[in-house]
């Protein structure tokens, strides 16, 4: 399947990168290798994965600031008990948190709760980007290390 998304170049990895960031259970990494080891331009790759990845998890806060857990349980298959676990976890934190939706699994409720607790959406914007970047750019490494 994910060879699929390698055969498109860019585009096939700012949908991969795009889909991973939202509740879909998808990884990006392998397209990103795959097209890193076929010689594409590795900050070309960076810019767009992260990009994609970045608009994938601002839906997850758009999503969450609608505020209709029935929704996000219904069609997103997340626990509303989880959100809740997030958002107290998050409490007093703020949307400086957002730096940390890179991470497998909690990210994708991160943004959520995030947009449900209606954090700064400039900040969300800001940290979501800059930690996604910083992903990107360490995958890029280790697999130029790896190749």
């Amino acid at each position: 399947m994910l060879d699929g998304f390698v055969e498109y170049g860019y585009i096939g990895l700012f949908l991969a990168s795009f889909l991973a960031a939202t509740i879909l259970p998808f990884g990006s990494e392998f397209v990103f290798a795959g097209l890193l080891a076929m010689g594409m331009n590795a900050w070309g790759c960076v810019i767009v994965a992260s990009v994609g990845n970045w608009l994938g998890g601002m839906t997850n806060y758009y999503l969450g600031r609608l505020g209709k857990i029935e929704w996000i349980e219904k069609y997103l298959k997340v626990d509303r008990g989880k959100i809740e676990k997030m958002q107290q976890w998050l409490e007093g934190k703020g949307a400086i948190m957002a730096f940390f939706s890179f991470m497998p699994v909690v990210g994708d409720i991160i943004a959520l709760a995030l947009g449900y607790m209606r954090a700064n959406v400039y900040i969300v914007n800001i940290a979501m980007f800059s930690g996604k970047l910083l992903r990107y750019i360490l995958i890029m490494y280790s697999v130029s290390w790896i190749i």
